[in-house]
């Protein structure tokens, strides 16, 4: 194991002048938790001193805080060279958990995920959520969770909160507005997510709820809470029955002035094209949504993408319509590239088992349309399986945590 004892592998943390003392300290809390969360290896106390500008004593005080709370704790020392052993400082482990749910127009999950990163239990339950009544399938949510943190308990202290993932447009107060594939009238899903913060408890967990495709893209952003991934600077692409989309810049999800950009499933890609579930014609979705693929590659409504993947190897429907699809995902794509300047597209869910047949048709249409293309290199990968929005959703409980520490503090 490596302890980071470097200033050049931590980040810099900038303090702002003219703050009072109690201001100053939560600042500096903020900043030595987000330096040791985003190393890449344990970090020691003089490491986060020299990235940060603070004296070795203000930060193996506010260290001290830190393991108290139950946010990092501590490593064996290590013997690296002459001079005193560093101790490592790590994210805590199973103390404050938060946890991901999803609302998918196939399936209920929930996932809970500890500051280190590590998944303390999960569940994913197959169901068919198309057209549903919310306040059935958030009752079955509310039992789903509860189910998941008591099976849990003992691998957790507290429940910073839940993020609940739904594929729709969602206000800045938590409000689904409209979910084509859900078929939901306007809800508050947090008003019916009744789950405790601390096992066994009556005090409630705070509840929010975003994006199913923002969500996904932020588990593909970073590696664990507060720690980035990659580059950090792509466009993600989420498929199920329906596709949505999100731009990620350094890290961070771009979510537009509502918090609604991102909707490649309903971009133009024909304007004489078939109806869409959103009421207009010609959407993305039409034509690489699960529902249109299946259809189009003349298999039943329950087959798998993989076993759509299989059929397309083979001259006939399948490969057709998967062609369709991908010429289809180019135009709409070349478009993105053009107005946003990304050269990275991570395409997630059903996409992943179709990217090879994808790819071919996908390619070209970039290549046709794609105004800088003869200088740019456009890198399409596969995303992360395995619901990346339950991920998503709990790390975005824990990166709050991770930006205020002194929130979670004794005596807070």
């Amino acid at each position: 194991m490596t302890v980071t004892d470097d200033a050049q592998s931590v980040t810099p943390g900038l303090l702002t002048p003219g703050v009072g003392q109690a201001s100053l300290r939560d600042q500096n809390l903020s900043v030595v938790t987000m330096l040791a969360y985003a190393a890449p290896e344990p970090v020691s106390r003089a490491a986060i001193a020299a990235g940060s500008g603070l004296t070795r004593s203000t930060v193996s005080r506010l260290v001290d805080e830190l393991l108290a709370g139950g946010l990092l704790e501590e490593l064996p020392p290590q013997i690296a060279g002459r001079g005193r052993p560093a101790t490592p400082l790590v994210p805590a482990r199973g103390t404050i958990a938060g946890l991901g749910l999803e609302v998918s127009p196939s399936y209920l999950g929930a996932r809970l995920v500890d500051l280190s990163g590590a998944v303390l239990a999960e569940r994913v339950v197959p169901a068919h959520l198309e057209a549903s009544d919310p306040d059935a399938v958030l009752g079955r949510l509310v039992h789903l969770a509860r189910d998941i943190l008591a099976s849990s308990d003992g691998r957790w202290r507290v429940l910073a909160g839940a993020r609940l993932a739904v594929p729709g447009l969602v206000d800045s107060e938590g409000r689904v507005l409209r979910t084509p594939n859900l078929g939901w009238p306007e809800v508050l899903p947090a008003e019916r997510l009744r789950l405790p913060a601390v096992p066994g408890g009556t005090e409630l967990a705070p509840v929010g709820v975003g994006n199913e495709a923002d969500l996904a893209a932020l588990a593909h952003a970073l590696d664990a809470p507060g720690r980035p991934a990659g580059s950090g600077t792509f466009f993600y692409v989420s498929a199920d029955i329906g596709v949505g989309g999100t731009s990620v810049v350094d890290g961070v999800p771009v979510r537009g002035r509502h918090g609604w950009a991102g909707e490649v499933g309903h971009t133009l890609v024909d304007p004489a094209g078939p109806p869409c579930t959103c009421g207009a014609v010609g959407c993305l979705e039409q034509y690489a949504g699960r529902d249109a693929l299946l259809a189009g590659a003349g298999l039943g409504p329950d087959a798998s993408a993989e076993e759509l993947a299989a059929a397309a190897a083979e001259p006939g429907p399948a490969r057709d319509a998967v062609d369709r699809a991908g010429r289809a995902l180019g135009a709409a794509l070349a478009n993105v590239v053009n107005l946003l300047d990304v050269d990275d597209l991570v395409l997630g869910g059903q996409f992943i088992p179709l990217l090879p047949a994808l790819r071919p048709a996908l390619e070209d249409e970039l290549g046709r349309r794609v105004l800088a293309a003869p200088w740019l290199d456009v890198t399409i990968r596969p995303g992360l399986s395995g619901e990346p929005a339950l991920t998503g959703a709990a790390l975005a409980v824990l990166g709050d945590v991770v930006a205020a520490p002194y929130d979670w503090l004794p005596g807070a």
